[in-house]
């Protein structure tokens, strides 16, 4: 991995996430500065700025005043180590071990444990010793958190749906062209390579689904405590319901594309039900991007309605040759989950 790859993320945050960030922080500092005018510079009200605006509304209520509670607990027991030991070096080591055990031993979550540490190691390092430090770091924290709830407010936080949109589409095209890949290899002769390449590009989907799901995660979570959460509940439920018929139909795919790898016969082609098998998968591709709303290619699509669903009724099935029975069982009775699934969506 390049050296730049632990500190670069591969997509940017959005920009508005950096101008409420940097817009809080500024505001907290300049407020905090003229309601509290004497005293040390309103490092604390910047920081709960900053930490309070997170992507959603509700990482900023939930995360973000977690983190400001570690800012006032770390400067509450700073300014009490402080007041009775002073400030001296071996104070702010037995502060910070004093902040993480107590975090520990409260099950506080990681980003609470650090923050009560980094808060009572800056009040020491600073040299407070009076209560009163204490009490105005906390009121400076309150507000700087105050202001930070109320800039993310000001600028909606962004709905995340078409990260998700964009994620489920993916998964949804290569659901279908996996569909489409095993019809082609049923009615022509394939290497072995080509088996394991084709095994490969089904196990695919596996990483696409998960990135889905964290997609729509990601979308449920933008629209908690969001006031225009109402209009995209909906939109959402129907996602999740398409997440679920491609998951199905995906498990179906990687079945029917193992059991095409280890059962594979050259000659199994020339069974007269594997090519009605792979005309139902391509219908079935086609009815999955049909679902999903998703551009049919027009090599697949000249013999298919592009707007209405492709599977026909159930084909009918004579005895295979030899062993091929075993593949050809496995094939058709995955294929038939596949419409099952399918019919169910288009009723």
């Amino acid at each position: 991995m390049p050296l730049t790859g632990a500190v670069r993320a591969t997509n940017r945050d959005p920009l508005l996430q950096m101008v409420k960030t940097a817009l809080a922080t500024i505001l907290a500092w300049v407020v905090s500065d003229l309601i509290i005018p004497d005293g040390p510079p309103p490092v604390f009200a910047a920081i709960a700025a900053m930490l309070v605006v997170q992507p959603s509304l509700n990482q900023s209520l939930t995360k973000g005043v977690e983190r400001s509670a570690g800012v006032i607990a770390g400067v509450m027991l700073a300014t009490g180590l402080g007041m009775a030991f002073g400030s001296a070096s071996w104070v702010v080591l037995v502060a910070v071990s004093a902040a993480l055990a107590i975090s520990w031993a409260l099950r506080l979550t990681s980003g609470s444990a650090n923050q009560v540490a980094i808060s009572a190691l800056l009040v020491l390092a600073i040299g407070a010793s009076t209560p009163d430090y204490a009490f105005v770091r906390v009121i400076e924290t309150i507000i700087g958190a105050v202001i930070g709830v109320v800039i993310h407010l000001a600028l909606v936080p962004p709905v995340a749906l078409e990260p998700a949109r964009a994620a489920l589409d993916e998964l949804g095209e290569e659901t279908a062209q996996s569909l489409e890949r095993l019809a082609d290899a049923l009615v022509a002769r394939k290497t072995r390579p080509g088996r394991l390449l084709l095994l490969h590009d089904a196990r695919r989907l596996h990483p696409l689904l998960d990135e889905a799901l964290e997609a729509l995660d990601d979308a449920d979570d933008s629209l908690h405590l969001n006031p225009r959460a109402r209009r995209y509940r909906g939109e959402l439920a129907l996602m999740r319901e398409s997440l679920d018929l491609l998951t199905k139909i995906g498990t179906q795919v990687r079945g029917m594309t193992r059991a095409y790898v280890d059962h594979y016969d050259d000659e199994v082609r020339e069974e007269p039900v594997v090519a009605g098998i792979a005309e139902e998968l391509l219908r079935a591709a086609h009815d999955t991007r049909l679902h999903l709303r998703l551009a049919v290619p027009a090599l697949r699509a000249e013999h298919l309605d592009d707007t209405a669903p492709a599977l026909t009724a159930p084909l009918d099935v004579s005895a295979p040759h030899g062993m091929r029975w075993i593949l050809i069982g496995s094939l058709m009775e995955d294929l038939r989950r596949i419409r099952h699934e399918l019919g169910a969506q288009s009723t």
